[in-house]
């Protein structure tokens, strides 16, 4: 078996591998021919970064692309959940549902934008609703297999000791399942925000997404940049808080490695 990186050599790997990218980066687009406004520098990005936080233009837009994430987010979180179980639990509930969210699953999001709009307008509700489609059937199917995965075995040791069937969803399938359904969680969250920078794309007037649809009427290509690589900051962070908070919560599995 393969051993993991201590903690150490691993964050240094990984800070190196940011930096190999950003040397690679700017040397390109310092010595290279590519024009300034198709690749702009490192530098060029931090600029208009700093000049963006200065006017607080970053803060405010981040702030409010952040809330539509999260509310569309648990939305769908608290929709998909019940109905993973139960699909994931009960054969009856999985072959009724299983095909229609998989036929859904496979669509576009983008399709359904044009729908959102008729459906919702270009208030908040719309960029909760696109996050919803674009998140929750595929949420569904994700948490469904994290309980298909319970072993069989302790199923048995459940109806043995003469547990009911809702005894038998609370002390074992949902303890066992609860590590893959918040790694399905990590997951879908990145996904939230490709949906959301989507609807702020075509109707918003604030957010990341809005704000990049306005530089790029300017070819502001370093302030795109800056948005874009904010976006991934904020990422990052918010996967490391849920990567560490999982390995405080199910601790027990798979030694603490989620």
């Amino acid at each position: 078996m393969l051993r993991d990186l201590s903690a150490l050599k691993e964050n240094v790997v990984s800070l190196a591998s940011f930096v190999v990218i950003i040397v690679i980066w700017w040397v390109v687009a310092t010595f290279g021919s590519i024009p300034a406004f198709i690749l702009p520098s490192p530098v060029a990005v931090v600029s208009a970064t700093l000049e963006r936080a200065v006017d607080g233009l970053l803060w405010s837009d981040s702030l409010a692309s952040a809330s539509r994430v999260l509310i569309g987010f648990l939305i769908a979180a608290a929709t998909a959940l019940p109905l993973g179980i139960l699909m994931g639990a009960s054969p009856l509930a999985r072959a009724a549902a299983e095909p229609l969210i998989g036929f859904i699953r496979y669509m576009p999001v983008s399709a359904f934008l044009p729908l959102t709009l008729i459906w919702a307008g270009i208030e908040e509700a719309q960029k909760w609703l696109l996050i919803w489609i674009g998140t929750f059937f595929s949420q569904t199917m994700m948490f469904m297999d994290a309980v298909k995965r319970v072993p069989v075995d302790l199923l048995n040791v459940g109806h043995t000791l003469g547990f009911s069937k809702a005894k038998i969803l609370r002390r074992i399938i949902l303890p066992w399942a609860m590590p893959g359904i918040w790694d399905a969680l990590r997951i879908t969250l990145a996904w939230s925000w490709s949906w959301l920078i989507l609807a702020e794309l075509v109707a918003a007037g604030m957010g990341l997404g809005y704000r990049m649809s306005v530089d790029q009427r300017y070819l502001r290509t370093a302030e795109i940049f800056s948005a874009v690589i904010f976006i991934g900051l904020i990422g990052l962070a918010s996967d490391q808080m849920m990567k560490f908070a999982g390995r405080k919560l199910f601790s027990w599995a798979e030694g603490g490695k989620l």
